[in-house]
């Protein structure tokens, strides 16, 4: 019987959606968050750092511009397609490597990993996230430094807002938010229309975890020695002046 495939499983969600969610501004963002990470993991040259969900290669890149040696992976292989092909514009060598990071084990292990914009917290079962979460620790080397960037609970909290409208792209983007739960998941709907009218939409539902709860599964569940939760890539406090949620382990 075949598994039934998860939404972040469709390629051809990423082809349409792709260019909205990964715009310029998080481009232009990219290399100094590189370079808060390697400081974050108190990185050297040559050192090697796993891109957790590497997407199009946003960070991924910016780390080996800084001298890191970069093994991305991701489930969607046109973003790997675009990945290298970015690399190889700015020329860095980037490792790609198309697989599920529920399962993924490299035979080397890495100095770091990073899973940086957003990009957990989508799987039907809270299994599936701690299963990522386990794989990571894995693939560290002792002592191994894992940053986890996403949106936290109280984050969602302080930035709701119920929907805008905008252009990207070449479209014109309706986004509609609502809560799911007692605050256990935000639903986001995606509308894209472009300049003939044609309409693409789509809803999904990232799950929403607390930092404290987050930081729990990772020492208890994930065998983490220590977890730090930050508000931001400076390491902020994470209090109500918090600008996103960071979390920085040790393996």
């Amino acid at each position: 019987m075949n598994k039934k495939k998860e939404w972040f499983e469709d390629e051809n969600f990423w082809l349409n959606y792709g260019p909205i969610m990964f715009d310029e501004q998080q481009w232009s963002q990219a290399h100094g968050i590189a370079e808060k990470c390697i400081e974050l993991a108190g990185l050297k040259n040559g050192d090697s750092i796993l891109d957790v969900c590497c997407a199009v290669g946003r960070i991924s890149i910016e780390l080996a511009s800084c001298g890191m040696n970069v093994t991305g992976v991701d489930i969607t292989q046109p973003f790997l397609d675009a990945a290298k092909e970015s690399a190889d514009d700015e020329g860095v060598h980037l490792e790609l490597i198309n697989h599920d990071m529920r399962t993924f084990n490299s035979r080397k292990k890495f100095d770091a990993a990073v899973n940086i914009y957003n990009s957990f917290g989508y799987c039907d079962k809270i299994e599936d996230d701690i299963k990522i979460l386990k794989q990571v620790y894995k693939n560290l080397k002792k002592g191994g430094t894992f940053i986890l960037e996403c949106i936290s609970r109280e984050s969602a909290i302080k930035y709701f807002t119920p929907g805008e409208w905008f252009e990207r792209a070449g479209m014109t983007v309706l986004t509609e938010f609502t809560v799911s739960g007692a605050w256990e998941g935000l639903n986001s709907r995606w509308i894209l229309i472009d300049k003939n009218g044609n309409k693409t939409d789509h809803t999904f539902v990232q799950r929403l975890y607390s930092a404290a709860e987050l930081r729990n599964i990772l020492i208890k569940e994930c065998k983490f020695k220590t977890a730090e939760v930050y508000g931001g890539f400076n390491k902020e406090n994470y209090d109500q002046n918090l600008s996103t949620m960071v979390i920085v382990c040790k393996k």
